[in-house]
Formats: structure tokens, sequence, C-alpha cells
């Protein structure tokens, strides 16, 4: 692997394998063709027109559209069309950003829908530079178990502000206090879209900073974390660079990072294509 390998990984997938998932006129998202059709196939609800998959059954207005597909979600889940449920809701936008209705957050890949997240680079400055609190997630993990991951990373569900989020994210998984994930510094973001065993994932990652002093420790507060280490930036780079060791959408935050903070130079001789690649378009 490499820096370039990480950011093509996250921004492979093919628009043949998809068809627009459209309702009300509106597209919405993208599903997966194999999909698309088991959905035709079930009933009165979905159907195939002019290569596109419609909800046919939608309601008009956000909360019966987010009570009806809720319904729908649930009776795909029992016949083994949805690998679960999560319970986490995300909106499902338009390409202008207005929210049609809510998803859950595990079913939203099946439709292509746009989710959002949050990861904090937890850092320290030393005299010998910069170092990194690296986490590994739990075994038991759904998604990439056992890979390194952020000191606190996740999702942004809805109804909540992106601070109080992000206040949640650090405490949960690394045991920070309000008082310190509040010093975390937007710094920006990446975006990808990727195909998945799931269907498509076009993410947008908002990315922070957040300087520890040496006192703090993170700690595992809950089970998505079974340990934490400080490494060198200079040792995370070389993972990040020479293995796949890390949860996949990860090494995109920590090289716009290394980017931001010098350690990832024009010097590299991929380096217009990755910080170019860091933030892709997503329609």
């Amino acid at each position: 692997m490499s820096f370039l390998d990480h950011i093509q990984a996250c921004n492979r997938w093919c628009p043949a394998d998809f068809q627009p998932f459209v309702v009300a006129g509106e597209r919405l998202g993208r599903v997966r063709r194999s999909f698309a059709r088991a959905l035709a196939g079930l009933g009165e609800d979905f159907a195939l027109l002019q290569d596109a998959l419609h909800w046919r059954s939608a309601p008009a207005g956000f909360e019966p559209r987010t009570e009806a597909f809720a319904t729908l979600s649930a009776d795909l889940d029992r016949r083994g069309l949805l690998s679960h449920l999560h319970g986490e809701r995300y909106p499902v936008l338009t390409d202008a950003g207005e929210p049609r209705f809510l998803i859950d957050r595990a079913v939203a890949p099946y439709f292509g829908i746009r989710a959002f997240g949050q990861h904090v680079n937890g850092f320290l400055r030393g005299d010998d530079g910069l170092s990194l609190w690296i986490a590994r997630r739990s075994q038991n993990r759904r998604v990439a178990p056992g890979k390194l991951d952020h000191m606190a990373a996740g999702g942004l569900p809805w109804g909540i502000a992106l601070e109080d989020n992000l206040r949640k994210e650090c405490w949960e998984e690394a045991g920070l206090p309000a008082a310190i994930a509040d010093r975390a510094q937007p710094v920006g973001i990446v975006s990808y879209c990727r195909s998945s065993d799931r269907g498509l994932k076009p993410d947008t990652i908002y990315c922070y900073d957040l300087e520890l002093p040496e006192q703090v420790t993170p700690r595992c507060n809950d089970d998505e974390v079974e340990s934490f280490q400080l490494l060198p930036a200079a040792d995370v780079m070389h993972i990040v660079d020479t293995t796949d060791d890390f949860k996949l959408n990860c090494n995109l935050v920590i090289i716009d990072f290394l980017i931001r903070h010098g350690l990832l130079t024009p010097a590299h001789p991929d380096y217009l294509a990755i910080a170019g690649g860091l933030r892709r378009a997503l329609h």
C-alpha cells in the first residue's frame, strides 16, 4: 500500500454497476443493479423505470416518509436483504442539501446515501516533533475489527450538532471530558466515494486536530476501542504509507494531517495526486 493507494481504494467504484435511486422525481442516491432488481421484485413499493429505481409508494412529507422507510427497512432486514439495522438515523439529502427523510445508518450504503462523520487527530507536540494518539478497534467491531483508528471518530447522526457529537465521541471512545473535546479545532474535510459490500458510500468526514496536554491520556471508555498508543507522527506516516493497518478512511484523514503539518511535502513524487485526491466532488 501507499498514500495514493489508500486514496484510490476509497474512490473505487464503477458507475455502470449502479442505478439512480429516485423519490418523487428527485435522484437521492444510487443502488447496485442487483439490489434494485431484488427490490423491484418484491411488490408495489419499488419499481425499475427508465434505468432508475423508484420508491413508488413514498408518501409526501418528511415525517411520513421517514416512518414509511423505517417500516420498509425493517421488512427488508427480515427478508435478509440487509445485513443489519444500526439504530442511528442519517438524513437523505438532495444535491442542494435539503433533507427529504431519514434512513438507518446501516441502510444508507444500500441506497448510496451521502453520509457524514467526524474524525479527531489527537496529538502532542514535543521536543522531538509531533506524536499521534492511535486507537486499536475492538475485535468485536462489525467494521474493520482490530484495525488502527483515530483517537475518536464516528458518524454524524440526525438531530445532534457537530460540537455535541464531537463531545459524545471523545467521551465514549477516549474518555475525554467536554472541556478537553472543546479544544478540538475544525481543520476541513475529506470526501470520497467507494463501492462496498453493502452498496455505495459517498462520504464526507469533518476533520479535527486536538492537541492534548502531556498529562492527559485517552482511555477505553466503551467496547469500541481495545487500546491506545502514542506514536511519533513519522511512525504513523510510515504505517500509512506501507501497510493497510488503519481502517480505510482513517488513512485519508491522517494524510491530510501530514500535509497540513508539513510532514508530507511537495517533494513526494505523488504529492499533487495525493493532495488533489482527498476532496472528491460528490453528486
